[in-house]
């Protein structure tokens, strides 16, 4: 698939790469905002921040270990495994729209995120067994499972390891491996100490969301910071909040960095195997190359369904209405 895909090297899914580039906005930029002024600003948004991820979530022991998990009321249960930088918190953005058309979102915080411990193993495969664990815990036998971007990882594996619970699958802008697709380079060795430093702070995530939003967009979000001057107002807010909502980082940067190793080496999975509807979606100027990705899936899985978009980037920008009324509706055919 890759040798066919018309899409720059520049947008392939560098996922570390872009790490580096955002730390180093934020190292950068940190020591511009750091007047009085700017300070009671951080500190305002820290105490949202810590107040949003403080509550609608409870941590479950599981097999697997301690999980954190958000469990919304509905009839319908369905699983939202959030992405790179995300949490049970990024989850329900995500899913937001289901929630309101009923469905009870089952949104868990993976390994590395807010108040999920990071095992010794934090394997794709790994996280889709504890994510069958949480099911246990919560008395759910089976569900349609969704993930997004990096989650997409461990929603594929469950479907591989655990399909007696999985009725369906849908691979958001998934970050999974494409035949022929060299790896992501090791980042340079100056380059490691950057991230975590900037990953482990919040006051340098929040400076540089601060001054060099648009710059955020590209690096973090993988998206045309364009798009957004003609998007909806619904939209600009809906990209404002998946990227502000990474803050606290300092809490999410274990899961982060691991799924930035993962994604640089996306292993190749069996995924002539899956036997569940799937339907992936994805937009092919994503920076981080999860077109050429859906279009794996969509070729290997067997009767998979791609719905794919010229523009949007990774967070589907002018899309989202559409893109969830497609997944309820693909949902809603499978239950029936």
């Amino acid at each position: 698939m890759a040798s066919n895909d018309p899409r720059p090297t520049s947008h392939v899914a560098l996922t570390r790469r872009r790490l580096v580039a955002a730390s180093a906005i934020a190292l950068a930029l940190g020591g511009v905002a750091g007047g009085i002024g700017a300070r009671l600003s951080y500190r305002a948004a820290m105490d949202r921040a810590h107040d949003r991820i403080r509550q609608g979530s409870r941590v479950l022991d599981t097999r697997s270990g301690p999980i954190e998990v958000a469990v919304t009321p509905g009839t319908r249960p369905v699983m939202m495994i959030h992405g790179t930088g995300g949490g049970f918190d990024q989850g329900l953005n995500f899913a937001e729209r289901l929630v309101a058309a009923g469905w009870q979102v089952i949104a868990p915080s993976r390994f590395g995120y807010l108040r999920t411990p990071f095992p010794a193993d934090a394997s794709s495969e790994a996280q889709a067994d504890a994510l069958a664990s949480l099911l246990d815990a919560l008395g759910i036998d089976r569900l349609p499972v969704i993930g997004g971007t990096a989650g997409a990882l461990p929603a594929l594996a469950f479907a591989l390891r655990h399909p007696q619970r999985c009725t369906a699958l849908v691979p958001m802008v998934p970050a999974s491996y494409v035949p022929g697709r060299p790896a992501t380079p090791a980042a340079a060795p100056w380059a490691v100490p950057i991230t975590e430093a900037a990953l482990r702070s919040d006051f340098l995530f929040w400076s540089a969301l601060r001054i060099a939003p648009r710059g955020m967009i590209g690096a973090l979000l993988a998206t045309d910071p364009a798009l957004l001057d003609t998007a909806s107002e619904e939209e600009r807010e809906r990209v404002q909040r998946i990227l502000w909502q990474i803050l606290p980082v300092s809490e999410r940067a274990e899961g982060l960095l691991n799924d930035a190793r993962l994604a640089s080496r996306p292993a190749p999975m069996a995924m002539e195997q899956i036997r569940v509807p799937t339907l992936t979606i994805a937009c092919e100027d994503d920076r981080f190359g999860t077109h050429a990705a859906a279009r794996h899936i969509a070729a290997t899985v067997p009767g998979a369904k791609l719905m794919s978009f010229p523009t949007g980037g990774h967070v589907w920008v002018g899309h989202d209405a559409e893109v969830f009324a497609r997944i309820a509706d693909f949902l809603g055919a499978v239950a029936a």
